[in-house]
């Protein structure tokens, strides 16, 4: 009798919530399907999300001479890059990226931009775009002439031998030049201050697309939203300039004694030794005669940097110059340095936009993965906020902890993309999600949090913008809607936070990211890796998630229904029923408040929804229920939080 009277009030509360199930759109078959993945590892990636034991890419070497034409606002140069075929193909054409050409007037980047602009504002100008003046190669010693075909922001060399498997190299020789934007796409471009022009000088040299084992050759044209996928390999590159100017760019620079004075050199080996910032060029000196080695004429800048993507650099007369040393977890050390125009040095924080960057660079490191370069720098400029490898750019006119918030995440992109060489043009959640994520736990890190705002709730947020998405974060970003541009940030990191903390947990998780981190450093992972890496390190079935996450718009709506009573006594434990309405699906966060004053917590997993969009569980309370709260500090994107408690109000 006692077992009849407990299994009605169990079917009694069931029945209560078939009104609720009713109104349901869950299908759990759709959820937590046993396909997720679409095939199998194989020798070049492995099932576990490892590069496999015949993975290879290819490299590219550079060697670059370019100068700088105040007159003309031009830059013009020769590029040497050489190239090494490690792919098991013969490869009888190449392809090379001409980012240039999309501020040629007739580029595909400006016929797409809205005619109102955006962000990016790509609408080309009269002198826009590469001159490309010759084309040669070299190949296993002679050199050949050829004639290129170019296709928008593409270059196209067709070969009369191939380029054999296994490690073969050719040589490719540009002759170039480009005028420079003054605002371009927000990569770069010239900002006009009393003291001079601040160049900030990117996708300058024409440069290998790349070819791996995914798609062959990955020659998505560059609109001005997706970003880049660049081969990695070492660059010597030598910038010249009028004698006035300073230049910071990628990597170490070569020839101090021949460009800066002996006063410079030796406050550069002072920062190298301060954890406090020292001034380089200060205010006052900016535009002085004694802050250059020579004002007659020309100097060349000698840059080196090793195993990278990518690099770019930055000129002007008006910078003022400040460094500090950067201590890294294995004891080796960098230097931090900023550059920028008296004009934002009137803002306070342009004052520690070294201790920003600096502390950014440690915190990364001791999380992650140490960085691997000898110096960072930090250049104000017309871009709002663009990253490079050792180099970012951040707006002239921020303040406080607008900067902070600009330096710490284009810096962290030198681990997303820069050291994980992911492919933006194709998977923009891939850097711009995962850098935001990492942005997060910096913040709260630097100066006991100074700019963490604890009481933020970015799910409030995404349960709104979720709403009226219309791109799953798997869109390319050339295809996705504009006003949704912020949204492959936000969401992506929201889906790592709540995979963190909520299904993984601290310690699985962050075993499971920075395994992903070590094994694809310097090296070109998919999206499927991670996904494999996290669960095989993390040890979790997830394809659930990926696929709510990452490849649809479904959203979150869990509901509280009943609480029903144990033989109608409250001091002997209630049945409490609660439902999934919408399609994602999430573990449950429960607070039970009692009349006696206790509060109880509890997680239930994600696995109890495997079977359909209601459950209904057994909870020892002692006293009647006053109230129960489906995720009370707001933690997840539910869409619809009035059924979040019980009773209704």
């Amino acid at each position: 009798m006692k077992y009849l009277s407990r299994l009605c009030l169990l079917l009694a509360g069931i029945c209560l919530a078939w009104a609720v199930q009713a109104q349901s759109h869950y299908d759990q078959h759709a959820l937590f399907n046993p396909f997720f993945y679409t095939h199998n590892g194989n020798v070049y990636r492995s099932a576990d999300g490892s590069p496999g034991p015949q993975y290879w890419q290819n490299r590219a070497d550079y060697d670059i001479h370019a100068t700088l034409s105040e007159k003309d606002t031009t830059v013009s140069g020769t590029v040497i890059i050489h190239y090494q075929n490690n792919s098991p193909d013969s490869l009888s054409f190449l392809w090379l990226q001409l980012d240039q050409n999309l501020f040629s007037p007739d580029s595909r980047g400006a016929a797409t931009t809205p005619v109102g602009g955006d962000r990016f504002d790509v609408k080309g100008f009269k002198r826009g775009g590469y001159h490309i003046q010759e084309v040669s190669i070299v190949y296993h010693g002679t050199k050949q002439l050829v004639d290129p075909i170019i296709s928008d922001t593409r270059m196209q060399i067709q070969l009369h031998q191939p380029v054999l498997p296994h490690g073969d190299r050719i040589d490719i020789e540009v002759k170039y030049s480009f005028a420079i934007p003054e605002y371009g796409a927000d990569r770069m471009g010239r900002l006009y201050t009393k003291n001079g022009v601040v160049y900030e000088i990117a996708q300058w040299y024409p440069r290998m697309e790349v070819y791996d084992d995914v798609m062959g050759w990955n020659t998505l044209p560059y609109m001005g939203l997706g970003e880049f996928y660049c081969e990695y390999g070492n660059f010597d590159y030598y910038i010249t300039v009028p004698a006035d100017m300073i230049v910071v760019g990628s990597g170490d620079l070569m020839n101090p004694e021949q460009v800066l004075t002996h006063t410079e050199i030796a406050r550069l080996q002072k920062a190298r030794e301060s954890d406090t910032t020292v001034m380089i060029i200060s205010p006052d000196e900016v535009g002085k005669k004694n802050t250059r080695p020579t004002h007659q004429g020309e100097l060349t800048w000698h840059f080196r940097m090793l195993n990278t993507r990518d690099v770019s650099w930055a000129a002007s007369k008006a910078f003022v110059w400040d460094a500090a040393r950067v201590n890294l977890p294995s004891g080796r050390k960098a230097i931090a340095m900023s550059v920028y125009p008296i004009e934002s040095a009137g803002y306070h924080a342009y004052g520690r936009s070294t201790e920003y960057l600096k502390h950014s660079i440690e915190i990364y490191s001791r999380a992650y993965y140490e960085y691997p370069w000898n110096s960072a720098v930090s250049v104000a400029g017309v871009a709002l906020g663009m990253e490079y490898p050792g180099i970012i750019f951040c707006r002239h006119d921020l303040q406080d902890g607008q900067l902070w918030g600009d330096i710490t995440h284009e810096i962290g992109h030198n681990w997303f993309p820069m050291i994980v060489g992911s492919n933006e043009r194709r998977y923009m959640w891939q850097d711009e999600g995962f850098n935001t994520f990492i942005n997060e736990y910096a913040t709260k890190m630097f100066h006991h949090g100074e700019y963490y705002d604890s009481t933020e709730r970015p799910a409030l947020y995404m349960a709104r913008a979720m709403q009226r998405e219309h791109d799953p974060l798997m869109t390319p970003p050339e295809a996705m809607s504009l006003n949704e541009y912020g949204l492959y940030y936000s969401k992506t990191a929201l889906a790592l936070d709540i995979l963190r903390k909520w299904i993984l947990g601290p310690q699985r998780f962050d075993y499971a990211f920075r395994t992903y981190i070590q094994r694809w450093a310097f090296k070109h992972p998919q999206p499927e890796d991670f996904f494999r890496t996290m669960e095989n390190a993390g040890g979790e079935d997830l394809g659930w998630f990926w696929k709510e996450w990452f490849y649809t718009t479904w959203t979150l709506d869990q509901s509280v229904d009943t609480v029903t009573y144990m033989h109608n006594n409250p001091q002997q434990g209630c049945y409490i029923t609660i439902s999934n309405l919408q399609q994602m699906a999430l573990p449950v966060l429960i607070q039970i408040r009692e009349a006696n004053g206790q509060s109880h917590f509890l997680q239930l997993p994600v696995e109890i929804w495997q079977r359909g969009g209601q459950w209904t569980f057994f909870y020892p309370t002692t006293s009647p229920v006053s109230e129960v709260v489906l995720d009370p500090d707001n933690q997840f994107p539910d869409i619809d939080r009035s059924n979040n408690r019980w009773p209704r109000k």
